[in-house]
């Protein structure tokens, strides 16, 4: 959602006039978009400060603005423990960015914009025209979460629960396939929590569906006790919708489960994802887990390795616990750190092999890849399939923004490379 907001928030400064450079030190403007999630948020707030003082310490200092979850929850002490940060703005108050720098033009500081109001967020972005022009493009559907897991910040920085409306949600789709994207992934702290007006994700992603240009949609991120027969049937019915599922579990022991909160359990997990295999043979999951919460015990680990041996996700996003201020299980005792870091260690080593072996296992084999764009000073298209899979091609033959069938030749741990196929006939290009 972070790349939603940034989007969102150089729309919103283009129209006073300020530009995106890849040169800090020629900044007029330095806007920091955050995530809170892990402990470590704060700290790199307060290193990239160290980074930028030391750029501009013999030049006249841009206007510094911190936003996203780490303004939200830690505004106040940011501004004063860092007065070299002249502001800062939360996730459901970047809507009036504008107004915060033109104020800070005329040196009115310090600036804290952190109250909640996500109705009065989106109708002021509705109100602009989305200037995101990427083959592939991201879209909120909905923000903040009522599950309260203990270890988790959203509700705390994102607020409860919000969904758009169905007209606003397709006005911004259709701007967005009109500018060229060909896919779009609909965004959500709890994407599939999604409900306006008694219509549901399943709903929005049928009606998305009929838009003729856009080829491709996927939604982020899931919690289980949200995924509904409904949404399970529009992965039958919806052949736009992509057959990767992005289904956060955390631990694969019940016993972790219900001392995080997560109101599910191992076995209605998996339930789900046969009702999904079910309707969608060719489905595949990607997850993320929490190692070390406070609790778990060696057994708890087990339970949780042989879940990634038994689903096989594809796609992995792992952390040790992360204690964050203000959550129910800030004050836990957590578990020893250097027994915490070799689960995650042994953790990720069997993930990492499921995963290229998964990719090896693709060797040979014909995918549809949507690509994205040219990498520079070379040949080559960056693209990916329906799994998300990164696949580089060697094309004479601008590629962009279409859908190609690809053979892939070869892999490694994070891409795939194949060469194009024209109507039977493979055309050969170096990987």
């Amino acid at each position: 959602m972070n790349e939603y907001d940034s989007n969102r928030i150089l729309d919103l400064t283009k129209q006073i006039s300020y530009v995106p450079t890849d040169n800090v030190n020629e900044a007029d403007c330095y806007i920091l978009n955050t995530c809170h999630i892990r402990e470590k948020a704060t700290d790199k707030v307060y290193h990239d400060i160290g980074r930028l003082k030391k750029e501009f310490r013999n030049k006249l200092k841009p206007i510094v603005l911190i936003a996203g979850c780490v303004a939200q929850a830690e505004g106040e002490i940011l501004l004063k423990k860092e007065k070299y940060i002249d502001a800062v703005i939360g996730p459901q108050s970047y809507h009036q960015i504008k107004d915060m720098i033109l104020k800070l033009e005329k040196k009115i500081k310090p600036i804290n914009y952190t109250e909640f109001d996500v109705i009065e967020k989106f109708d002021s972005l509705n109100s602009i025209k989305n200037l995101d022009n990427k083959i592939s493009s991201f879209l909120t559907i909905q923000e903040g979460c009522d599950k309260f897991c203990k270890f988790c910040v959203v509700p705390y920085t994102r607020g409860a629960e919000f969904s758009r409306s169905i007209k606003e949600i397709l006005l911004e789709a259709n701007q967005l396939v009109e500018n060229g994207s060909k896919e779009i992934t609909l965004l959500g702290q709890n994407v599939n929590a999604y409900n306006f007006e008694t219509k549901k994700l399943s709903d929005l992603i049928l009606e998305l569906s009929k838009i003729s240009k856009l080829k491709r949609i996927r939604y982020t991120t899931s919690h289980p006790i949200d995924f509904t027969d409904d949404l399970i049937a529009a992965h039958q019915n919806c052949g736009k919708l992509m057959p990767l599922i992005h289904l956060p579990v955390q631990s694969g022991s019940d016993k972790i489960l219900d001392a995080m909160n997560r109101k599910h359990t191992i076995e209605k997990y998996f339930n789900i994802l046969k009702k999904l295999k079910k309707v969608k043979p060719n489905v595949r999951f990607s997850s993320d887990f929490i190692i070390g919460y406070p609790g778990e015990t060696r057994s708890d680990f087990e339970a949780t390795m042989q879940l990634m041996i038994d689903v096989k996700f594809i796609n992995s996003y792992s952390f040790i616990f992360s204690a964050r201020p203000g959550t129910p299980a800030f004050n836990l005792k957590k578990i020893e750190q250097k027994e915490a870091k070799n689960r995650l260690k042994q953790f990720q080593k069997l993930a990492d092999e499921i995963k290229i072996n998964y990719r090896k296992s693709l060797i040979n084999k014909t995918l549809s890849v949507l690509f994205e764009n040219k990498i520079k000073d070379e040949n080559k298209y960056f693209g990916r399939d329906e799994y998300s899979n990164s696949v580089i091609v060697e094309s004479k033959e601008n590629l962009t923004g279409k859908i190609k069938k690809i053979k892939i030749l070869n892999a490694n741990h994070n891409t795939l490379f194949g060469e194009t196929i024209f109507d039977n006939k493979k055309t050969n290009y170096a990987a």
